[in-house]
């Protein structure tokens, strides 16, 4: 059985009875300081501990969102119709989609980016449209042609109005030329203009009456658009809106759904043919196209491409404006905010590059010439978050950030806006790491015990200079003895004779020293 008295022989913090000890001023002003500098080194302690650390590292990309990467997009174009506008994707092993319209919607706009309209549906994609057998020589003109002067004239006087835009340059409108006079030739005879009155074909020179054609949105070749009288005028200058017309352009097909346009069907019947639906559709009311969705492409360098693009029409490249606006550019699967929030506690930098050209406009005010095609050169590098929790890692986050290079590039072709993208093959990994409780603790008491310590120090150091100055003090003023007066002295006759050390202490008195007896 151990007894007491062996028990109190391990204790390392024997006590002093509070009679031996002593307090002093000093003591107390420097035990204020240390307990202050304890709290001050705690808060920085408590700080760190909090604050979470991270650490980066570059390695191999390890994606496990496959082979392929979603590029979600929002452009907007207000000098390129929607009727033509055409998304196209191509990558350096040979992939090129052309006119992707399972995933983007369009939406027509003015040259203020406000949306006139519902989504605007290309319709089904007619690859091979029948054209008349070609013709040479000279074509008689059935048509009526249409100038900026009369083309309002027509429009309010004909129940159904229909033009063929055309330019004399273009390959397809030449192609065009002898099925829609014949046409027309035909329609005259079998409802004349004079005594029937219902429909009448025209056509305009779109290299003659620019402002007629810009005014229609007229930016491919040739266009045939559907005017109808009274219920669908635009505004009070006349003005209509429009139906456009894909279907074939051979002479039997044209008067075949001329007849059609005029021809009072019934409503069931109406429902139930489809022959002419396919063929035209709503005309889009302004110039200019939203364009919004998203395209999977491969993970190789490739090109998202936005142009003019048709089949069966030829375009003026000099006219052609392709500046655009980003309201979004993305990589990688959409980011909810919660989620980049969570990421920016862990690194507070995070996202800025996620979407970098958001709200950026790209405008071509002509200054440059003509064939102008805005090009975006874009560098992806994937980022990827993981956080700890309960000693557990988890993936916080994973996204594409990119940087963006842009440029106005003089082209031959047709102006498209491009958008060259290339993937790294590194990623950047953050990884979260946690600081441990015990290691917390462990600099809390080193905080404590360092300053308790060096505290005592001093105050021992600096108790025992003021103890040591003052015997000196006490010591010199009890054993130093000065005379000052010795005239006194000698006036008073005082014998000194007897007086030890007598002629020392004259001496040093009329130096006026000390004596040291």
């Amino acid at each position: 059985m151990i007894s007491t008295s062996k028990l109190k022989s391990v204790d390392f913090y024997r006590k002093i009875p509070r009679d031996l000890t002593e307090a002093s001023l000093s003591g107390a002003g420097l035990s204020i300081l240390a307990a202050l500098f304890m709290v001050f080194l705690f808060g920085m302690e408590l700080n760190i501990y909090l604050t979470v650390s991270t650490s980066t590292s570059i390695i191999v990309d390890k994606s496990s969102d496959g082979d392929f990467l979603r590029i979600d997009f929002n452009l907007s174009f207000p000098s390129l119709s929607c009727e033509f506008a055409s998304v196209d994707v191509s990558d350096v092993l040979g992939t090129n989609r052309l006119n992707i319209t399972k995933t983007v919607r369009k939406f027509s706009i003015d040259h203020d980016l406000r949306p006139t309209g519902s989504e605007f549906h290309s319709g089904p994609v007619l690859h091979d449209i029948k054209h008349g057998d070609e013709f040479v020589g000279e074509v008689g003109e059935g048509s009526v042609s249409l100038t900026d002067r009369n083309f309002d004239h027509y429009a309010h006087q004909y129940p159904v109005l229909v033009v063929n835009f055309y330019a004399p340059w273009c390959y397809w409108s030449n192609r065009l030329k002898p099925s829609w006079e014949t046409a027309a030739h035909m329609m005259r005879e079998r409802y004349d203009p004079e005594l029937d009155g219902r429909i009448i074909l025209a056509r305009v020179d779109c290299t003659i009456e620019v402002d007629l054609c810009r005014r229609h949105h007229i930016q491919g070749y040739p266009s045939i658009r559907i005017f109808r009288k009274g219920s669908d005028v635009k505004d009070d200058h006349g003005h209509h809106d429009h139906e456009s017309y894909y279907g074939d352009r051979d002479t039997e097909s044209l008067v075949k759904t001329m007849e059609g346009l005029i021809a009072p069907l019934p409503i069931e019947s109406h429902k139930s043919d489809n022959s002419t639906q396919n063929t035209k559709r709503p005309a889009p009311l302004t110039g200019g196209c939203r364009i919004e969705g998203y395209v999977r492409v491969k993970k190789v360098p490739g090109n998202l491409i936005i142009s003019a693009r048709s089949g069966s029409h030829s375009f003026d490249s000099s006219l052609m404006n392709m500046s655009h606006v980003i309201s979004h550019l993305s990589f990688g699967m959409n980011v909810s905010p919660q989620l980049l929030n969570e990421a920016k506690r862990l690194m507070p930098y995070i996202g800025g590059s996620h979407d970098k050209l958001n709200g950026r406009s790209f405008i071509n005010h002509r200054d440059v010439d003509a064939n102008v095609t805005i090009e975006h050169y874009l560098q992806i590098v994937k980022t990827e978050v993981v956080a700890r929790r309960s000693s557990r890692e988890y993936k916080l986050l994973e996204e594409y950030e990119y940087t963006a290079h842009s440029s106005l590039v003089q082209s031959v072709y047709i102006p498209v806006a491009k958008f060259h993208f290339e993937l790294s093959p590194m990623q950047v990994l953050i990884t979260e790491n946690p600081r441990s409780f015990s290691h917390f603790i462990t600099n809390v008491c080193a905080i404590i015990g360092g300053v308790f310590t060096v505290a005592g120090i001093l105050d021992s150091i600096l108790h025992n200079t003021i103890r040591m100055m003052r015997k000196v003090e006490l010591g010199t003023n009890r054993i130093c003895v000065i005379l000052c007066l010795i005239p006194w002295f000698e006036a008073l006759h005082i014998e000194m004779g007897s007086f030890p050390c007598k002629q020392k202490m004259i001496e040093l008195a009329r130096r006026g020293g000390c004596f040291y007896c």
